[in-house]
């Protein structure tokens, strides 16, 4: 159940980049300096993706291995929205919320099936390895359809900016609210929306998760629905003008996500290592590239110590975090909205 909780952070995030993206769009800005900012800020996105973020995961240089993960599907579909933008926003979401609902459709196609293309249809809809050059392979996690229809969606949902307070807090539930019970259905019925059918377990514990472990490799229809209708849910609760005192680290953390997302990498990691270390008096694997090495068999990490370390890491970075939203907040230097 823990872990079934962090999934809900990359296609809240994915949306929430495609609304913030139509918020900033909608302030009189050409449109082609919009569209510059996503291409240039996109790259920027794939390019850390693929060097420094790829070291926080792995400490090591073996670059070898290059992973595509959730910020390279961010970058991507940045570059993809710079082209949508030019589209009047109704018809990006529509196009967005097609390819949440249709692509699916396309499970069936294995990159085998692309013959020399085989590696781009795995980039835009497979997981897996694929060759570049010499030694070198990306693997590829989030392949970026989907993440690109999620980012759309975000964009066009943008419009809801302009309705009334109250109108939108109210609609913005019920579509949330809609979306969860749509999951429980698709799900339920076991046909389309997921490859992997859930079933019946001996423990009631067990079914319920069973039928909550939804595809996330692509993310699948069901995946879309469970995550994003309780966040619109959410989004809708926090949509008010004064909220509690208590929100505002959250407000903090979420004027700077990046720099939260930058960091927590290398901490935890390093966090793991120290542990590791003083357990087993080494961490090897730790350094290593997928499938991680050698790891010990009775290597694991209890809930304790997993809250633990997670509590650690945001009281170390609230401070930063804080200090960096405040210089963001003075200052308009070109440079920060690349962080």
């Amino acid at each position: 159940m823990t872990r079934w909780v962090t999934d809900f952070c990359a296609p809240a995030f994915s949306f929430l980049a495609g609304l913030g993206i139509y918020l900033s769009a909608s302030r009189g800005k050409p449109k082609a300096a919009v569209a510059r900012m996503l291409i240039t800020r996109g790259l920027w996105l794939v390019a850390l993706e693929l060097t420094v973020l790829r070291v926080a995961w792995y400490f090591n240089f073996d670059y070898t291995l290059l992973k595509a993960g959730v910020i390279w599907s961010l970058g991507w579909s940045m570059v993809a929205l710079a082209l949508l933008v030019w589209l009047p926003a109704r018809l990006v979401l529509i196009l967005g919320l097609a390819m949440i609902l249709g692509h699916n459709l396309l499970d069936g196609l294995a990159p085998a099936d692309f013959g020399r293309f085989a590696g781009l249809w795995t980039v835009l809809h497979g997981t897996g390895y694929v060759p570049l050059f010499g030694d070198v392979r990306l693997l590829v996690v989030y392949p970026l359809i989907p993440w690109i229809g999620i980012m759309a969606a975000g964009y066009g949902c943008g419009l809801a900016l302009k309705w009334d307070q109250a109108d939108r807090q109210q609609r913005v539930f019920l579509i949330g609210l809609a979306m969860t019970i749509a999951f429980v259905v698709i799900r339920g019925l076991n046909g389309y929306g997921d490859p992997h059918p859930w079933a019946t377990q001996p423990d009631p514990l067990f079914t319920v998760l069973n039928f909550l472990a939804c595809e996330k490799y692509p993310v699948s229809l069901s995946y879309v629905l469970m995550t994003m209708g309780p966040a619109l849910m959410l989004l809708a609760a926090l949509d008010r003008p004064n909220l509690p005192t208590f929100t505002r680290p959250l407000d903090i953390f979420g004027r700077v996500p990046f720099l939260f997302y930058v960091l927590h990498l290398p901490l935890l990691h390093a966090m793991a290592v120290a542990w590791s270390t003083w357990r087993y008096g080494a961490a090897p694997w730790l350094f290593a590239n997928p499938p991680g090495g050698n790891w010990p068999h009775d290597f694991h990490w209890d809930l304790p110590l997993t809250y633990g370390a997670w509590v650690t890491c945001v009281l170390l970075l609230y401070p930063v975090c804080r200090w960096f939203a405040d210089i963001k907040s003075r200052r308009r230097d070109w440079w920060l909205s690349y962080l």
